[in-house]
């Protein structure tokens, strides 16, 4: 493990919160924002209706501007983020997760929570100097943003079909130079 396990789950949250704006849209109800939620583990206010929806949506640029940002960029948009939510980082316990960090309190907007949480996961990307673990995808037809908490760095693709993708035309270009 390179990060705390709730700065990967927020940095992993925030890289799939981005990706899912990429074609085919796949945050699209509030079905899946409520499978977005378990998938990644987030507690708290959730109201359930179209206007979560869609605030949880727009903040995907802001989330994007953050993720692929260099260093200082970064530590400007993220200090913004913990501004104006006024965020005051305390240690809490809950379900099944040990003492970890939250920011703002669990009643406050579900999108609001995204940006800080993810935030907070940033400032030790920032300190421990490893903007490097996130870049955009190596296809060239996709913009999706990547992760790559491998030990070797040596995630390139954001997901399965990009890699699949790639590695079928590679396949097919060796085939076709025969």
């Amino acid at each position: 493990m390179i990060f705390a396990h709730d700065t990967e789950m927020a940095l992993q949250a925030a890289v799939a919160l981005v990706n899912s704006a990429e074609e085919p849209e796949t945050l699209q109800t509030v079905a899946d924002l409520d499978a977005f939620l378990r998938r990644f583990g987030y507690t708290g206010r959730h109201d359930r209706d179209e206007a979560e929806l869609e605030s949880v949506r727009r903040v995907r640029p802001r989330l994007r501007g953050l993720l692929a940002a260099d260093r200082d960029g970064a530590v400007e948009v993220l200090n913004a983020m913990l501004a104006e939510a006024r965020a005051v980082p305390r240690l809490v316990r809950h379900d099944e997760m040990d003492w970890h960090v939250h920011a703002v309190a669990d009643d406050r907007p579900l999108a609001e929570r995204i940006l800080v949480e993810t935030a907070m996961a940033m400032i030790d990307v920032v300190r421990a100097d490893e903007m490097s673990r996130l870049g955009v995808c190596a296809d060239p037809d996709c913009d999706g943003l990547v992760l790559d908490l491998s030990r070797n760095r040596s995630r390139r693709f954001c997901s399965t079909t990009c890699g699949n993708r790639a590695a079928v035309a590679a396949y097919r270009a060796r085939q076709a130079s025969r």
